[in-house]
This record gives C-alpha cells, sequence and structure tokens, in this order.
C-alpha cells in the first residue's frame, strides 16, 4: 500500500501563485510516475501533470506554461508550482502515484490518490 498526503492548498487571487506537495510513503519502491489531477465541480477529473523517476513530465495542456512539476526521489515527494493562477483553475487537486509490475501472466497497475487538497481562485 501507499500513502499520499497533500498540503499546500488555499485561497487565492488570480495571477498569484501557490506550491502543492505530496509526499509519499509505504510501498513506494516501484512508484513511476508521480502526478496531480484536479476535479472541478461537474466535470470530470483532468491530468495537470505528472513526472517520471527520470524526470520526464506531462502536463495537461490548460496548465502549460505556467505550472511546474518536480519531484524530489529522496524524499518521496513530488511538488506541484502553480503561477499565474486563474479562476479556471480552481478544484480539487489530487495526488497520483502509479505502482506498476510484471510477472510471467502479465502486467498490472495501482494507482493510489490523495485525499485531495481545494485550491480557489478568486477573480
Amino acid at each position: 500500500q501507499v500513502q499520499l498526503v497533500e498540503s499546500g492548498g488555499g485561497l487565492v487571487q488570480a495571477g498569484g501563485s501557490l506550491i502543492l506537495t505530496c509526499a509519499a510513503s509505504g510501498d513506494i519502491f516501484r512508484i513511476n510516475p508521480m502526478g496531480w489531477y484536479r476535479q472541478a465541480p461537474g466535470k470530470q477529473r483532468e491530468l495537470v501533470a505528472t513526472i517520471t523517476r527520470g524526470g520526464r513530465t506531462n502536463y495537461g495542456d490548460s496548465v502549460k506554461g505556467r505550472f511546474t512539476v518536480s519531484r524530489d526521489n529522496a524524499k518521496n515527494t513530488v511538488y506541484l508550482q502553480m503561477n499565474s493562477l486563474k479562476p479556471e483553475d480552481t478544484a480539487v487537486y489530487y495526488c497520483n502515484a502509479v505502482d506498476s509490475w510484471a510477472d510471467s501472466w502479465g502486467s498490472y497497475e495501482n494507482n493510489y490518490w490523495g485525499q485531495g487538497t481545494q485550491v480557489t481562485v478568486s477573480s
């Protein structure tokens, strides 16, 4: 099992910045990648950003150029630096970690989620 604990959400004015932090613990040795997703009221959960152990990143189109995901492998922690925030960034942000492995019968994957942290951007 993997436990994910998020912190750093809150209320910020449009144009402001926030940093989200997610610390992983438990059976983490196979975790790769880690990242962030978000869900706004009435909308589906969407990709914000992910990062592999090797540092390869992937961003959702709506946050490219404004958000930066980073990872400290020694601390098993992933960060999301959010700049130039917009009201449409308002959502619950969820940390995600993927545990994948394979054996002679096939490949497997478990997705772990944090409890979510609210980010509210006022106009």
